[in-house]
């Protein structure tokens, strides 16, 4: 995907896919593209996660600027129907949000650290 600025080994994204698990047992995700969007404007997400295998990327080309302005960490991940799976939805999904973290705030501490490293900042 032209938008995905680095890129993402493995075990990194199952760690993303395993927060979103978390964060949708005890805390909360914004799904959809629309959500996403919603949630970076007012500021509320804590991590922002963007299938790469979306088509046309046109759908989630805004997400990491957006992310960028408002200084909230994203994260690519190769499927959006893993990412469906672990957002607990039955269907593909572009990107989710997480909102509240709950049990995943290790994990996206974690991630956004690593994301870190990965964008070269």
């Amino acid at each position: 995907m032209a938008i995905a600025k680095f890129e993402v080994p493995k075990e990194l994204a199952d760690k993303v896919y395993e927060a979103v698990t978390l964060a949708k047992t005890n805390g909360k995700v914004s799904k959809g593209v629309n959500e996403t969007t919603k949630a970076i404007e007012r500021g509320i997400a804590k991590l922002v996660i963007i299938a790469t295998d979306v088509s046309p990327e046109e759908v989630v080309m805004h997400l990491p600027l957006l992310c960028d302005e408002k200084q909230i960490p994203y994260v690519f991940v190769p499927s959006r129907e893993e990412l469906g799976v672990s957002a607990g939805i039955g269907v593909q999904t572009s990107s989710i949000a997480i909102t509240e973290e709950g049990e995943s705030k290790k994990h996206i501490e974690e991630i956004a650290a690593e994301v870190t490293k990965l964008k070269g900042k």
